[in-house]
């Protein structure tokens, strides 16, 4: 299935649009998305010159799975701020559909963090050979103490508005989203600064109550993490952090569809509360993904994986997931009652459109990016193209 070609064309397949499924094929040229042909319309005047075929075999077509919150995989970890680890993490998720992704930290001191940050910037600068890291997802350190999840609680501080603004200045459109508790001293200001420029405010190991929600989207937070997961959940006389996320539609949900982070009943409950273009599927996946049962670190915390959970030795708190985008479309496609149109909505155009790159990339469309995941009818990756490139072909391994 290797192309060399600048053009080639993937045929014998179930297209996954927007806002259908059609039988046909995709021409790609130079990267992009030249022309989609329904199998009733294939003629050979699109065709002339020197294009590969791929036979896609009766599979699916999607588009490239973005994941905004993601930690490692395949024993790489984004906090150790390497190429290698950056290989691994960027390979293995590419094996499993991911075609761009959020680096995403820890709540770390401020010097870890910065060291992130450059290697992102350099391994951008270098050339990235398998999924696109489109920037960096900073989770903490501004964070609650009550609900620190798996994160370091030695690292936890109030929202620090200089480092914000230093860490732009020094990477200028880098930081994609932040995460933090609304509630602590600065967060607003802090959301609200972030909001002016161009950064995602999350909300995320949080105690903050409903009233502290509304006041955070009010200033710009339009981001809940790991919904249900490390926040204040919800009481009929105090709807709490849970409340304000599931009920303000200005609020994008992720949620872990692992069958560990959240009872398959929430997971309805939760979309049939927010539109459709408000969930997001992520991995929140740490270094274990990926990797055999055994211990692991996670911002310096050790963690336990057993049966594929992973959880902290200290605590037991759950510590990330050994997830990956393919398996979570998969669950809820199986747990839920929503079809693979809209699955791939929150697994790739939801995120796309809130990190305003939909006009790029995120759907199958002439004229985007040709980010796709060729999958086979029961949904294994079969292929995974960044860009038109080919980053993994299952034929190859």
């Amino acid at each position: 299935m290797t192309q060399t070609n600048s053009s080639w064309y993937i045929h014998n397949v179930n297209l996954v649009l927007e806002e259908q499924v059609v039988a046909g094929g995709v021409l790609v040229k130079d990267g992009n998305i030249d022309t989609i042909i329904p199998k009733d319309s294939e003629s050979g005047e699109v065709l002339q010159g020197d294009v590969a075929r791929i036979d896609g075999k009766g599979g699916w077509l999607l588009p490239g799975f973005i994941d905004m919150h993601v930690h490692g995989g395949f024993g790489g970890d984004f906090m150790n701020a390497d190429r290698e680890s950056y290989d691994r993490i960027t390979r293995f998720h590419a094996s499993n559909g991911t075609t761009g992704m959020l680096a995403t930290t820890m709540t770390a001191s401020k010097e870890a963090i910065e060291a992130v940050l450059n290697a992102v910037t350099s391994y951008q600068e270098a050339g990235m050979p398998y999924a696109a890291l489109i920037g960096v997802h900073l989770e903490g350190p501004f964070i609650s103490e009550k609900w620190p999840g798996a994160q370091n609680p030695a690292y936890i501080i109030d929202p620090q508005l200089d480092w914000l603004k230093s860490w732009k200045a020094t990477h200028p459109g880098l930081i994609k989203m932040l995460t933090l508790a609304p509630e602590r001293q600065g967060a607003v200001e802090a959301i609200a600064w972030m909001a002016e420029n161009g950064i995602i405010a999350a909300a995320g190991h949080t105690d903050a109550y409903y009233k502290d929600i509304i006041a955070a989207a009010d200033a710009g937070l339009s981001h809940a993490v790991h919904t249900y997961n490390a926040m204040r959940g919800l009481h009929h006389r105090e709807p709490g952090t849970l409340g304000a996320v599931l009920s303000d539609d200005r609020i994008y949900a992720e949620i872990i569809a692992d069958g560990e982070h959240v009872h398959p009943a929430a997971i309805a409950i939760l979309l049939a509360s927010k539109p459709l273009d408000k969930v997001i599927l992520v991995t929140d996946a740490i270094e274990a993904a990926g990797m055999p049962d055994g211990t692991y670190e996670l911002g310096g915390l050790a963690v336990v994986v057993k049966n594929g959970t992973a959880r902290l030795r200290e605590g037991n708190n759950l510590a990330g997931s050994s997830l990956t985008m393919i398996k979570a479309f998969r669950y809820i496609l199986e747990h839920t009652k929503l079809n693979i149109v809209d699955v791939s909505r929150l697994a790739s155009g939801n995120p796309a459109r809130e990190l305003r790159i939909f006009d790029q990339t995120g759907s199958i469309a002439e004229g985007k990016y040709a980010d796709l995941v060729l999958t086979n009818a029961e949904l294994s990756v079969e292929q995974t193209w960044v860009r038109g490139r080919s980053v993994f072909c299952k034929d190859e391994i």
